[in-house]
């Protein structure tokens, strides 16, 4: 039985709740006040980007360092090469990993951080490019880099204003907002989204075709028009996929016999001995083609109730393979 809260405890609960939603309309102010902020500065960061022949280099001490391996993951992940760089151990060698035709994207909150200024006249000296991301546009990284961005907040959501809240989401949504329109310039799509992340479930989704699950060869049921039905429903039996396919002499698809045709067919025959498959199948089955989405062929089993299975089309109309909702598990598909 669920315990009931006690008048104090009620009490520090609405209180609680209530902070809570404080700090959730604090960051989601935050966030859309980078909105009216957003302009020239972010117009030519993007374009430098997008230009570079090198690579995306973050930065950024602390929490802000946290913020920056994210934005270097977002923009990996999303078309435009990156790494994350730790200030402190830039200067003390990682520095080297920088080229001239790299772009180093420096986060400070404060614009003063020791460890990034430190490190900044070795950058330039290289030949960076550096993007300042700040909440402060007169701080030392804001006015030496070659492009600020203004991710100011107007407090944070920590009730001292001090531990960094509003700030950190803010930042973040703007390394977002620039990865997202550095995708859309360089025209990155579902596909090129999923050999970005090949050993997820996405990646399974978006990269694995029919033809790389579907079954074939012997293990493919067939039988010809005029077998007869005991026959047909012992290949059946022996391929294990609850169907026999119909094929014509020269291996076209001319229907399907499957468990729920057999019911069908018990229901109005006493004696099917003498049946021929032919008489009794399902003709013009839904199909796929093997270039076709593994995920394509889950949808089309769940939208049109095809009982688990689907036969496999060459563009001729001859059969190729089937595939089972199992072999879609099994592929982790579905």
């Amino acid at each position: 039985m669920t315990n009931l809260l006690q008048p104090h405890e009620l009490s520090d609960a609405e209180h609680f709740l209530e902070l809570a939603r404080g700090v959730l309309d604090i960051e989601a102010a935050a966030v859309n006040g980078l909105k009216t902020r957003l302009g020239e500065a972010f117009l030519n960061a993007h374009r430098l980007i997008l230009d570079t022949k090198g690579r995306v280099v973050v930065t950024g001490m602390g929490k802000s360092g946290h913020i920056a391996r994210k934005i270097a993951s977002t923009l990996a992940s999303t078309g435009t090469p990156a790494f994350f760089m730790h200030p402190g151990e830039a200067s003390h060698g990682d520095v080297g990993m920088i080229t001239s035709q790299d772009v180093v994207i420096a986060i400070s909150y404060s614009g003063e951080s020791d460890e990034i200024l430190g490190i900044l006249p070795v950058i330039k000296r290289r030949g960076a490019a550096v993007v300042a991301i700040t909440g402060r546009p007169g701080s030392t990284l804001a006015t030496e880099a070659d492009i600020h961005l203004d991710a100011h907040v107007d407090k944070e959501a920590c009730p001292m204003n001090l531990a960094p809240t509003a700030s950190t989401t803010a930042t973040l949504a703007l390394g977002d907002a620039l990865a997202v329109a550095l995708l859309d310039a360089r025209g990155f799509k579902s596909d090129d989204f999923a050999m970005h992340h090949p050993g997820g479930a996405l990646g399974r989704k978006l990269l694995v075709h029919v033809s790389d699950i579907m079954r074939k060869g012997d293990m493919l049921p067939r039988s010809a028009p005029e077998t007869l039905l005991p026959e047909a429903i012992v290949e059946m039996s022996r391929k294990g996929i609850g169907m026999t396919t119909i094929l014509d002499k020269n291996g076209k698809l001319l229907g399907i016999f499957t468990d729920g045709d057999l019911r069908r067919t018990l229901e109005k025959h006493d004696n099917i001995k003498s049946l021929r498959v032919g008489d009794v199948m399902t003709g013009n089955p839904r199909s796929i083609a093997p270039d076709r989405l593994a995920a394509e062929a889950a949808q089309m089993l769940q939208e049109h109730k095809l009982g688990g299975r689907l036969v496999v089309l060459s563009p001729d109309g001859k059969l190729v393979g089937a595939l089972t909702f199992h072999d879609l598990l099994a592929a982790g598909v579905v």
